[in-house]
């Protein structure tokens, strides 16, 4: 049987968050059924305006902060009792209101990176039930958010994820030439976040592991290894449940091992997708002669000097099912989905035994 995961005030049933994929990737649906199923469901930030219905090519950022809100109430219609949250870059332009967006939509959890959320306690301060999750690749940002957080607000993560940039998707917070060396050690981090807590603050603190989590092997691994809980992205994607075109969904079933790499994102991180196709990517908008409509990123090239090309279009592109034009980020392990499932029919697999007899019972 599996432990559950005990996240602040919350306890899934199964110790699994599923990872926040940006731009309508997990909205609502995905979610909601996660949660559902036992686990931890995130609505991703990122470019959620986007294919909303509430953008109306003026008015971005108004519009991010009601549909964030409105896939966090749908995401709740599927799981009333569910463990929803969102996942939040520090990276974006209205990172500050979206925090608070998501704390008037009811997510539970906060879970934060492409940057160090050093000021998101003092953002939730009106909501002290909400608990709040850094994403870190490395124990000095854990020590450095754990210090700046009780200094200044008197308060601790709830949880701590530690994403391995050699294995997961979409933006990654390492420098390119630090990826894929051989010498990043996941499991390390995971045990001297650990460590770092006990022996700092008399803390048990639940560490999460992400990146390169596909099947129930996998998750074994993680939990032999030290974490309490796996975070899982891709494997997701192939599902009814998604939020994606189905056109998105069959990319991942089309590509191949070697068809995954790494780019680098107009907002200065590297990012793993789906490669086949980045020279259209770019030439969208060089042929277009585009110009950034949205400033959805605090730093981003393309916003500033027309550099590379529009991130959150091309993978808003995507999204809609232009896999042709548009940016399909991934794991490493996306290779691997070779038929379109249903998020329980995961959580069976990953869980079958605690899965079977719950649902038994």
């Amino acid at each position: 049987m599996f432990k559950p995961l005990k996240i602040g005030k919350y306890e899934t049933r199964y110790p699994l968050v599923q990872g926040g994929m940006g731009v309508r990737i997990s909205a609502g649906s995905l979610a909601g059924h996660v949660a559902k199923c036992g686990g931890v469901g995130l609505v991703a930030a990122p470019g959620i305006a986007l294919n909303s219905g509430l953008y109306d090519g003026s008015n971005y950022f108004d519009a991010d902060l009601e549909a964030f809100k409105a896939e966090l109430h749908k995401a709740y219609e599927i799981a009333p009792d569910g463990i929803i949250g969102v996942n939040v870059m520090v990276a974006l332009s209205d990172y500050e209101k979206l925090v608070g967006a998501a704390v008037e939509g009811g997510a539970k959890v906060i879970v934060c990176g492409a940057g160090l959320p050093l000021t998101l306690p003092g953002l939730t301060a009106h909501a002290p039930d909400v608990a709040l999750v850094p994403i870190v690749s490395s124990v000095r940002c854990a020590q450095l958010i754990a210090k700046k957080w009780e200094k200044g607000y008197n308060r601790l993560p709830d949880a701590v994820v530690v994403e391995d940039p050699d294995t997961a998707g979409g933006h990654l917070g390492e420098k390119m030439e630090c990826i894929g060396t051989g010498e990043y050690d996941q499991y390390a981090t995971v045990r001297g976040v650990k460590e770092f807590f006990r022996t700092e603050y008399n803390i048990d603190m639940p560490v999460i592991a992400a990146g390169g989590i596909w099947d129930r092997a996998d998750v074994l691994h993680a939990l032999e290894q030290g974490a309490d809980g796996v975070q899982m992205a891709s494997r997701f994607v192939p599902t009814v449940e998604c939020d994606a075109d189905d056109a998105f969904k069959q990319a991942y079933l089309d590509c191949k091992k070697e068809d995954i790499g790494l780019i680098m994102s107009p907002a200065g991180l590297p990012g793993r997708a789906i490669l086949k196709n980045q020279d259209q990517i770019v030439l969208y908008d060089e042929l277009r002669s585009s110009v950034c409509t949205t400033g959805c990123l605090k730093k981003c090239s393309y916003k500033e000097s027309g550099e590379r090309f529009c991130i959150v279009k091309a993978l808003d592109r995507a999204q809609r099912g232009d896999v042709e034009t548009g940016l399909i980020f991934c794991g490493t392990n996306a290779w691997k989905a070779d038929r379109i499932t249903t998020v329980q029919e995961i959580f069976d697999e990953l869980f079958a035994e605690s899965a079977v007899a719950e649902r038994a019972a």
